[in-house]
């Protein structure tokens, strides 16, 4: 048996879809009415697959499944592992009512997304997300996309999932360092806009380390919640949601820079967080005690506060340069005018940005 903890709804008018949460639904829960067709192609890494695959298949009851199986780590999201899912997709005849199934982490929900987006012009695709950090951030919001070389997540397209099914089971085989990576994006939503929510992952921050099941079904409903309210007021990041962007500039180039997957994406915004926060400071917004509040949680965490020994002002200056984000080629960045409100602002002092940038960093000589 299953039981279903929490469901709710992304709004998107026809677009909108369901993300249900519970523990044991993986391979209980029938997702065959999201499929719109016969063929259904499940997409999956070489960590993920052994440990659920044949659950997952049985959450598609009289449909014909086929399976494609990634190398897993940020390193592969590529073109060429994307290909990968185009060879298989032909090699198996599936045609524009095949429904694509990501099961794993950030890397394959985003890298599916991409593959669904881009199948003959479009097909549905479902996230079954088995990681804390594409549980609460990346499986919603139809952000797709591989990383380029000179930036993550430069190459993509917006996507909506039909369905997204969270096992909480699954964060039970997690490495602790995914578990503290995923908290990063979980702290996030409490920093830019929920201060009671906050308040409570402080007090149960030993117990998410510890993936108590309880409230780690409560931190990730919460989250959802969060992302869900955001990408429906906001689904092209036109403005509010870049604001859940908080430490991800700073973080992308510390990704970017360390070589894509030798820190993890959470570790990297949790360190990114911190400098954010430093720079809020610096700009006048939040107080030194809340500065010391952000790193103590991020800690608690056991996610870095800082970035790479040998990383420079110039080297994050370089790699922000192409970020997302920015406008007309001026750097915006995700700053806090108070902890649960952030802002996304081009006018940040330089002077105070270079501070933040040497305090954090060793000088180039």
């Amino acid at each position: 048996m299953y039981k279903l903890l929490n469901e709710l709804q992304v709004c998107l008018g026809e677009r909108s879809y369901p993300i249900m949460i519970g523990e044991g639904v993986l391979g209980k829960y029938d997702l065959s009415g999201y499929v719109c067709g016969d063929q259904v192609m499940i997409v999956t890494n070489d960590v993920v697959g052994p440990l659920y695959l044949e659950r997952a298949r049985g959450c598609f009851p009289g449909k014909s499944v086929d399976v494609v199986v990634l190398p897993d780590g940020e390193k592969h999201k590529n073109w060429q592992t994307l290909n990968l899912i185009f060879d298989a997709l032909l090699e198996n005849r599936h045609t524009r009512k095949t429904t694509l199934v990501a099961l794993g982490g950030g890397v394959v929900g985003d890298m599916t997304g991409f593959a669904a987006a881009s199948y003959q012009r479009g097909v549905p695709f479902i996230q079954i997300p088995t990681t804390l950090l594409s549980q609460v951030d990346s499986s919603v919001g139809g952000k797709t996309g591989i990383n380029h070389p000179l930036g993550k997540n430069m190459i993509g397209a917006f996507h909506q999932p039909e369905a997204v099914l969270i096992d909480t089971g699954t964060l039970q085989t997690l490495p602790p360092r995914e578990v503290s990576a995923g908290l990063a994006e979980v702290i996030k939503y409490g920093l830019i806009r929920d201060t009671g929510f906050l308040g409570w992952l402080e007090q149960a921050i030993d117990q998410l380390i510890a993936c108590d099941n309880e409230p780690l079904a409560e931190a990730i409903f919460r989250s959802c919640v969060c992302k869900a309210d955001v990408v429906a007021q906001d689904e092209r990041e036109r403005g509010l949601r870049a604001t859940l962007n908080l430490g991800h500039t700073f973080g992308h180039a510390i990704e970017t820079f360390a070589g894509y997957g030798n820190w993890l994406h959470g570790e990297a915004v949790g360190t990114g967080m911190v400098m954010a926060a430093d720079l809020s400071v610096r700009e006048g917004s939040i107080s030194q005690a809340d500065y010391d509040r952000i790193v103590r949680i991020i800690s608690q965490a056991g996610l870095p506060v800082s970035p790479p020994a040998n990383m420079t002002p110039a080297d994050f200056m370089k790699l922000m340069a192409v970020d997302k984000k920015n406008l007309d080629g001026r750097l915006r960045l995700v700053l806090l005018r108070s902890v649960g409100d952030a802002v996304v602002t081009s006018e940040a002092s330089p002077g105070n940005l270079a501070a933040t940038l040497a305090a954090f960093c060793e000088q180039e000589s």
